[in-house]
């Protein structure tokens, strides 16, 4: 029998390093006062980590600045926060400044804005130690070098001398988690530490928050939105809704048995890297409340597909849930937690799987389908000058360099790869619809070198159009949904008012919004309804081809599973096509038919998404899948990875030769003619003996995978 009993929340249990009681924190505003976080509660051990996930706005990273007392005046911080037996609250700033950093280090999102420009990486962290400790400055800078060196910094005698601006954002946020670690602090909280980090970097800034822990026997708080970083990192996990914890359990009992309708709804937007079937996504209708003047009600209420009468009347307690007498430390803010199993309620799913818009077709082999874009040793050169007013040309940055692609009707290409790869370039050159600086771009059968006239450009521009990462930045604040829809039907001559109005209506209809709401601001719309003008927007002209821009990547995971199974639906719908750009690559997974995987200005493997991803033959593209985590802690313990070393090189050395050789890890274990062919001949995308699967590497298939 499972029951719910009260959580026990009395300070001090189990001697517990951090012990926080009833938090509450608001903020004034002119809507009236914002109760940011309703009452956390939780206990934190030595040598744990717990990880709090949650939406934008859940209070995640309120909790930890109220930790760590760094909210503002204005703030109203009630409860309690008790750090080794010391309550923080009590504390002034003054004596708050020597338990930060002493015995609470932090690490935030940005490293960059965690750095101060002026001075150099070993000097911030030199003055870290000496402000709580009576060392001298020569014994500080040891110590410096020693902490860049333990957290994975090459050369950190003479990279401690370098400022901010010379390292690459995983060299940064390696500095700072060496600077958070610098005086063996206690408590350790990072905050999102590799949201703007490419997944080679996370991967590598994990390992290396794993080891900071590890030598410091610090507790760790890990805030972020990715489960799949909970799952591999984290002993317990607090998932936080509308300012307060709605469930809490350790990371194995909560990935097996969520209770909770909204993590159960987190669980299933997630698209994951494992997933052969690719079916569609479940996604959390609506968006969470403001946090003013809420009722006395469950806050998940109006989004939950399981509500009851009970659940509007007042906001459910956390309870412990007890099964056959004996707690298991679960705990859940839900009425039905003891009904739900194995994310249903009387067999029936909370979530049910939405079915697939219907549509015609017959299902064409590619090679009889006609290709909407194909790009044939397309180049793109960058010069790179030294200077000011005089400046002179001292190299060339080879931001595209040879790259072959095509693209199907009906079929979707992700291209994927680290931030500097080109994957960006590549579609500024395609957009342009202009003569590349080498080689040719055709799109519907029309070579851009052959678009001399305007009117020429204009009929192939109605064919491709481009739905971009920030939906906000992306629509005219100024002008209506009505306005915003309107203008591409208007550029294309449409003029008639009634006609126009009717396909503002079809437009909106087609991705899911409200036509009555054509006369609202952009403003007035959620992130995810914003991503949908912007579809509906590229839709009007009625193209064979979108060229999607990381369009999900800036959305909550629960919005962002609506917007990947409309893409699907809008796919199979209309006919389209994609060139989806994305570093999520279970998101790619979930929404390709093919993927090009690009690194330093080339295409280093391509094929069917099914054939890279269950068999990938580069080492570059083996890291790159290694290091994405799955939603599941127990497959996390077990998986190998592949830990890239250092970062991207320069663009601006066309030498031959692979340009993966500096970071390769196959490279290592090649003989020294192998290695010398790597370093002297540039490979060449081969197939061998598969048309669909072809790689850039003279000894692909080879295993690099290590042990994490």
């Amino acid at each position: 029998m499972i029951e719910q009993r009260a959580v026990t929340t009395e300070p001090g249990t189990q001697q517990a390093l951090l012990s926080v009681r009833d938090l509450k924190v608001a903020f004034p505003s002119e809507a009236g006062r914002v109760d940011a976080v309703r009452g956390v509660s939780f206990d934190l051990h030595r040598g744990r980590t717990l990880g709090i996930v949650g939406e934008s706005g859940s209070g995640k990273s309120v909790t930890s600045m109220a930790v760590m007392g760094l909210l503002p005046d204005y703030a109203s911080v009630t409860g309690e926060i008790t750090l080794d037996g010391k309550n923080l609250l009590d504390l002034d700033d003054r004596r708050m400044s020597k338990v930060r950093g002493r015995h609470i280090g932090m690490i935030f999102q940005d490293p960059l804005s965690s750095l101060t420009p002026i001075f150099s990486i070993g000097a911030q962290i030199v003055e870290s130690l000496q402000t709580h400790q009576d060392i001298s400055s020569s014994v500080a800078w040891k110590r410096a070098v020693e902490l860049l060196d333990l957290v994975g910094i090459p050369n950190p005698d003479r990279r401690a001398k370098g400022f901010p601006h010379e390292f690459s954002g995983g060299m940064r946020q390696r500095a700072v988690i060496a600077m958070a670690i610098a005086n063996d602090p206690d408590l350790i909280i990072a905050d999102e530490p590799t949201t703007a980090l490419d997944v080679t970097v996370q991967a590598q800034i994990l390992d290396v928050l794993k080891t900071a822990q590890r030598e410091t026997g610090a507790a760790v708080i890990l805030i972020t939105h990715d489960l799949g970083v909970v799952a591999g990192s984290a002993d317990d996990v607090m998932v936080m809704y509308a300012g307060r914890p709605v469930e809490r359990a350790g990371v194995d009992e909560l990935f097996s048995r969520p209770r909770m309708p909204y993590t159960i709804g987190l669980m299933g937007a997630i698209p994951r890297l494992d997933d052969r079937a690719r079916q569609a996504l479940t996604p959390v209708p609506g968006t969470p409340p403001l946090l003013v003047d809420l009722p006395d009600a469950c806050p998940f209420a109006d989004r939950c597909p399981v509500v009851q009468d009970a659940c509007r009347e007042a906001e459910p307690p956390l309870l412990a849930i007890a099964e056959a007498g004996t707690a298991d430390e679960h705990s859940t803010a839900c009425r039905r937690a003891t009904e739900i199993d194995d994310g249903a309620i009387g067999g029936e799913p909370i979530y049910p799987v939405p079915a697939d818009r219907e549509h015609g077709g017959t299902e064409v082999p590619r090679e009889d389908r006609p290709k909407v874009l194909e790009l044939t040793d397309v180049t793109k050169t960058f010069p790179l000058t030294k200077g000011g007013l005089l400046k002179r040309k001292v190299g060339t940055v080879f931001a595209v360099n040879g790259i072959d692609l095509d693209i199907r009707e009906g079929e979707t290409l992700g291209l994927v790869g680290e931030s500097g790869c080109g994957k960006t370039t590549t579609l500024l050159e395609i957009m342009e619809l202009k003569p590349p600086e080498r080689g040719s771009i055709a799109v519907c059968g029309r070579d851009t070198a052959d678009l001399k006239r305007k009117q020429d450009i204009s009929s192939v521009r109605r064919n491709i159009q481009m739905v971009f990462q920030d939906p906000m930045g992306a629509l005219d604040p100024r002008m209506t949904v009505y306005d915003i829809l309107a203008e591409p039907l208007r550029a294309v001559g449409e003029r008639d008012r009634k006609t126009l109005s009717t396909q503002v209506t079809e437009l909106m209809e087609l991705v899911g919004l409200d036509s009555e709401h054509r006369d609202r601001f952009p403003a007035a719309f959620s992130g995810g309804q914003r991503q949908r003008i912007g579809i509906a927007r590229a839709l009007a002209t009625k193209p064979q081809l979108l060229v999607l821009d990381e369009p999900v990547s800036a959305l909550d995971v629960s919005v962002q599973a609506g917007v990947i199974n409309l893409l699907n639906d809008l796919k199979a719908e209309l006919g389209l096509s994609y060139l989806f750009v994305a570093h999520d690559l279970s998101v790619v997974r979930h929404i390709s038919d093919r993927v090009a995987v690009m690194y330093l200005g080339r295409i280093v493997e391509t094929g069917t998404i099914d054939s890279v991803f269950d068999d990938p033959r580069h080492p570059y593209t083996q890291a790159l899948l290694s290091a994405i985590p799955l939603p599941d802690p127990v497959a996390e313990r077990t998986r190998e990875r592949v830990l890239l070393k250092g970062d991207l090189p320069s663009p601006t050395d066309d030498q031959p030769g692979c340009r993966f050789v500096t970071r390769c890890p196959l490279h290592l274990t090649l003989t020294d003619p192998q290695k010398e062919q790597c370093r002297g001949v540039t490979p060449q995308l081969t197939g061998r003996g598969s048309r669909d699967h072809r790689d850039a590497c003279h000894f692909a298939g080879t295993t690099t995978s290590v042990d994490n």
